[in-house]
């Protein structure tokens, strides 16, 4: 360690151009959102697919958000193993179980997904334990008009749970997580973080609406549908693809070492 900055090997060297890349922004991915407050100290995971394999990328149990790297992301397979991590000496990070059991049951059964991001936000934590779960009540909110919710059932460590997690996400790109928090994913890593950025505001603006204990205005079901529907795949631009490169600029202008 070097004035409060781990020292760890990089491990570019060690794998495919390929994973490289997803190295990189998985690590973008993390530092994003933490830059964005929706990190949780250690907790939470975000994980990216290696391409052309089965295994995905996942933070070491110890890091915060604020100081992943490509190179402190750690492999596994789909049955949890770990595959290859680096040298992280005395501290010797491994990963966290609840981690390994959400992300790999998403991976597994929906392979088209890059990457998948859970958070612990708290706007993201008090639309969970809302009985109404989130409302279709902002134009950002009606993107997720067709959300899914998965019942509580502790802290996910029993693998059993994976059947119940995929059902409860199907074909869709969000999970809200009963009484815990969100469950995102995207094709890429910027679509995955670009559907978090924006259910993070839908959740924020909903209770900060709610908080001023006035009637809150609704909207008509047929344009809930139509707005619902402009942002399906097919009907615009894939998700992330323009703000990633911009996104990627700043946290190039704030702190580079994410690529390390």
């Amino acid at each position: 360690m070097s004035e409060g900055v781990l020292q760890i090997p990089s491990m570019k060297d060690r794998c495919s151009a390929g994973e490289w890349q997803a190295r990189v922004d998985c690590a973008a991915c993390y530092r994003l959102v933490d830059l964005y407050g929706m990190s949780d100290m250690m907790a939470n995971h975000i994980s990216v697919r290696v391409p052309g394999e089965e295994s995905f990328l996942i933070n070491p149990y110890g890091m915060m958000y604020e100081e992943i790297t490509a190179s402190s992301l750690i492999k596994v397979d789909l049955a949890g193993n770990i595959i290859s991590k680096p040298d992280f000496g005395a501290l010797d990070y491994g990963i966290n179980q609840a981690g390994y059991v959400i992300h790999s049951a998403i991976h597994e059964a929906r392979p088209e997904v890059g990457c998948v991001i859970h958070t612990h936000s708290w706007a993201s934590m008090a639309v969970s334990a809302l009985d109404c779960g989130l409302l279709p009540i902002t134009q950002t909110a009606m993107r997720f008009l067709k959300v899914g919710y998965h019942e509580y059932q502790g802290v996910v460590l029993d693998e059993a749970e994976k059947a119940s997690l995929v059902r409860d996400l199907g074909t869709g790109e969000a999970l809200i997580l009963r009484n815990h928090g969100a469950l995102v994913v995207g094709r890429t890593s910027g679509e995955a973080f670009n559907w978090t950025h924006r259910l993070e505001l839908a959740c924020r603006s909903q209770i900060a609406a709610m908080s001023c204990n006035t009637k809150l205005r609704d909207v008509p079901p047929h344009v809930l549908e139509q707005t619902w529907n402009n942002y399906q795949p097919g009907t615009r631009r894939p998700y992330g693809l323009m703000e990633w490169a911009a996104l990627l600029r700043k946290l190039d202008r704030i702190d580079s070492s994410y690529r390390s």
